[in-house]
């Protein structure tokens, strides 16, 4: 919404690109897209409302989650670098013993990380705040232009990751690559998770998605995976079945899936600024497996994985 308001002409575009992807929406989508726009295009309807939501509501929200952060700290108290759960022992008032206080240790860390971000963050504002075109694109100081389309639409640095899992999603990806992994997940939660439904439902989701695959454009599935890969970081908790919390406690499967994941990562923000062409539409597609692999296989890895005894208690 804010990369809109500078009402460049990389920002119009871009606008009008993310916009369209709520045309795959089946049914729906083309209305929908038309009723974010205000218009049939992006327009001046557009720009006054994505200015009221990112000057407004969107901050009213931040806000409220902040309250409702704070509220929950001071309900539950600090963790600790450990991952001991400060539940199990308590003092006679009720107060977790191995939470952590929040002065001087999180407010020295805090402290830190902010005067580190600041020196960078005043480093690219007085003397590369275009920063090659990574942050401040060049096209972007062209007005918007209706007539004028960039020659090559990219979103800004941090999007790229998710822009080449959107990319990914082509027939042979949809197709092919996609059944076969959710297959190969399917066989595995049938051959090892116990209970009587585990079986039966690892079947119907299988068949369901395939089907699904089939049924579905890739343009559809593409903003399906764009919105999952960000999405299933809420399923963490549930995904991830080590006994212990801290990851200097973990064993060396999670710590190489994990970098396996973040070098995917990076591979696809790499990917998303270049052309989908050649190697680089493979490399993007395999990228995007490994990416939701890390997710759709933590029960398992988690569970094989090796862990550290963890202490009784925080040492100070």
């Amino acid at each position: 919404m804010g990369y809109l308001l500078p009402w460049g002409n990389m920002s119009y575009w871009g606008a009008q690109v993310i916009i369209s992807l709520f045309d795959a929406i089946p049914g729906i989508g083309p209305m929908l897209s038309e009723w974010i726009r205000g218009d049939f295009v992006v327009s001046d309807a557009t720009l006054n409302r994505f200015f009221a939501f990112h000057v407004i509501a969107v901050p009213l929200v931040l806000v409220v989650l902040v309250f409702v952060h704070i509220v929950a700290l001071h309900k539950v108290g600090s963790n600790n670098p450990d991952g001991i759960e400060i539940k199990k022992k308590k003092d006679a008032n009720g107060i977790p013993l191995d939470g952590i206080a929040f002065h001087p240790y999180y407010t020295v860390k805090d402290i830190a990380g902010v005067v580190v971000f600041l020196a960078v963050f005043a480093a690219i504002i007085f003397f590369a705040p275009e920063m090659g075109g990574w942050f401040l694109e060049h096209d972007n100081f062209i007005p918007a232009n209706i007539l004028q389309t960039p020659p090559e639409i990219v979103p800004l640095w941090y999007f790229t990751p998710f822009y080449s899992i959107l990319r990914a999603s082509t027939d042979v990806f949809t197709h092919y690559w996609l059944p076969v992994a959710t297959v190969a997940v399917a066989a595995l939660a049938f051959l090892t998770v116990k209970g009587r439904l585990a079986k039966p439902v690892s079947v119907a989701v299988a068949v369901v998605m395939i089907a699904g695959f089939f049924a579905l454009q890739a343009k559809v599935w593409g903003v399906i995976l764009m919105g999952a890969s960000l999405m299933v970081f809420f399923a963490l908790p549930y995904l991830d079945r080590s006994p212990v919390k801290s990851i200097r406690y973990r064993g060396w499967i999670y710590k190489s899936a994990l970098a396996v994941f973040i070098i995917s990562f990076f591979i696809l923000g790499y990917l998303g600024t270049k052309p989908p062409e050649g190697i680089k539409v493979f490399l993007g597609q395999l990228c995007t497996l490994l990416y939701f692999a890390f997710f759709a296989l933590m029960p398992w890895y988690t569970t094989l994985d090796k862990t550290k005894p963890v202490p009784e208690r925080v040492t100070k």
